[in-house]
């Protein structure tokens, strides 16, 4: 199993707080939006984009890359600023968000931007489209993988327990689900309005193997994937516990924004505290 190293875990560090700053940049450009999820899974997504994938920004479309599929579309500019810093389109784009002919919609739209896979903005339909892709690619002996990323309130939505269901019939084991366990949605924790708890006990029954780490540890996360790739048999899924609003200090646990954008003076402040960020993790590099 692949470790990293002091220096790329750092390289990995600087370059989330990076994907953090390209996500308030853009919110505020755009004038709405959702914060909280987007930053609480610029960790996962920086590990995918540039450790995990095995894909090609400017060839976003080679038959032979990882599929990766966003199934909250909500937490889109997460996605989009991981593309950016990653090479597949200008960072300054970012700005366009949610911008009238913009290729960065609210929700991610196949046809706009190459490599986002899926169209996605009603949740729960992610994991049914990915067991389809894993299926496929199974049938045609191609050995790319398929990771769906989930919010954990769309495991409210029941198509997303079909596709629970089935994976594991066809023994998926190039399928793995990430949950963005951070226990909020739009109208408060998940557990008050509709809860999920025992979550892992709940995949476990439907026959899949089931990993649960700190999502916004880049060491941690980056073992549990490792993992999850080296399961046979049956699809992985990996329970990310994360923390709203990760790495702005006012947004952090509140669920209250989880739908919406800072203004110009919590941007501001949301930039300074990232850029603090970035010097204490060089000073101690």
């Amino acid at each position: 199993m692949s470790t990293l190293s002091p220096q790329r875990l750092l390289e990995l560090k600087l370059h989330a707080t990076d994907v953090r700053e390209g996500i308030i940049r853009s919110l505020l450009a755009a004038g709405s939006g959702h914060s909280a999820g987007p930053l609480d899974m610029a960790d996962v997504f920086t590990v995918l984009y540039e450790h995990v994938l095995n894909h090609r920004p400017k060839e976003p479309l080679w038959d032979d890359r990882d599929r990766l599929l966003l199934s909250c579309g909500h937490i889109a500019p997460v996605r989009y600023s991981a593309m950016a810093y990653g090479g597949y389109f200008p960072v300054e784009e970012l700005l366009t968000l949610r911008k009238f002919g913009t290729r960065l919609q609210g929700h991610p739209e196949r046809v706009r931007l190459p490599a986002v896979e899926t169209t996605s903005g009603p949740l729960g339909e992610g994991l049914a489209q990915g067991t389809g892709m894993a299926l496929s690619a199974k049938m045609d002996g191609k050995s790319w993988r398929v990771y769906v990323v989930t919010s954990d309130a769309e495991h409210q939505c029941g198509l997303h327990w079909e596709a629970a269901m089935t994976a594991p019939k066809f023994k998926l084991d190039n399928l793995i689900a990430i949950v963005d366990r951070n226990f909020i949605q739009i109208d408060g924790s998940t557990e008050d309005i509709m809860p999920l708890e025992p979550f892992a006990d709940k995949y476990r029954a439907f026959n899949w193997e089931v990993f649960e780490c700190d999502g916004n540890d880049i060491a941690q996360f980056t073992e549990t994937i490792e993992k999850a790739k080296a399961v046979k048999g049956k699809p992985s899924v990996i329970i990310a516990n994360t923390v709203p609003g990760k790495g702005v200090s006012y947004m952090e646990g509140d669920y209250a924004w989880h739908g919406k954008p800072p203004n110009k003076e919590q941007a501001e402040v949301a930039l300074r505290e990232l850029q603090a960020e970035r010097e204490r993790l060089t000073a101690n590099g």
